[in-house]
């Protein structure tokens, strides 16, 4: 009872425990994949892609790329591919993108744009079949552009003048 054995107390979560949601706070914009095999909130903005077990999109926030995921709650505005076992869209969601679901719950009020896709899950593994997000290439620079617009000019331009001269010709 009044033993000095020392306690230890870890600083990290056992392994196994439930860790709180990442949150993407409403002032919060980012550019770029999200990947975790937690939770994630998402008040704000995310231009690229997110794969996670759980997403909740708040009714403020925007998503523009694919998103994969066990369970998805959106009530803001989605651009993009939704892949997912449990899918729940709230009265203030828009979804511009197809939706694969196992589940599907949508509330009266919430706009979508796409197609619709049940997804059945692989019997032997007892989950959906996993789907790997590419990786967003990063814009080209507007100096790199301009000499690649002036080339494509040229050869619209000459396969025009190949095309006048193959119908005189004949």
């Amino acid at each position: 009872m009044f033993s000095k054995t020392e306690q230890r107390s870890s600083s990290s979560s056992p392994r196994g425990a439930k860790s709180p949601p990442s949150i993407i706070s409403g002032d919060l914009r980012i550019v770029g994949n999200l990947e975790t095999d937690g939770e994630i909130q998402i008040d704000g903005s995310v231009e690229g892609n997110v794969a996670s077990q759980s997403l909740t999109v708040g009714e403020q926030a925007s998503i523009s790329g694919e998103i994969v995921a066990e369970d998805v709650e959106i009530h803001g505005d989605v651009s993009g591919k939704i892949r997912a076992g449990k899918v729940r869209l709230g009265k203030t969601a828009k979804v511009n993108g197809d939706i694969w679901h196992e589940v599907l719950s949508i509330e009266p009020g919430a706009n979508i744009e796409g197609q619709l896709m049940r997804a059945k899950k692989d019997p032997a593994s007892n989950e959906l079949p996993r789907v790997e997000i590419a990786a967003t290439p990063a814009p080209k620079p507007a100096a790199a552009n301009a000499g690649d617009s002036s080339k494509a000019a040229t050869a619209r331009r000459e396969s025009g003048d190949a095309a006048k001269t193959a119908a005189a010709g004949s």
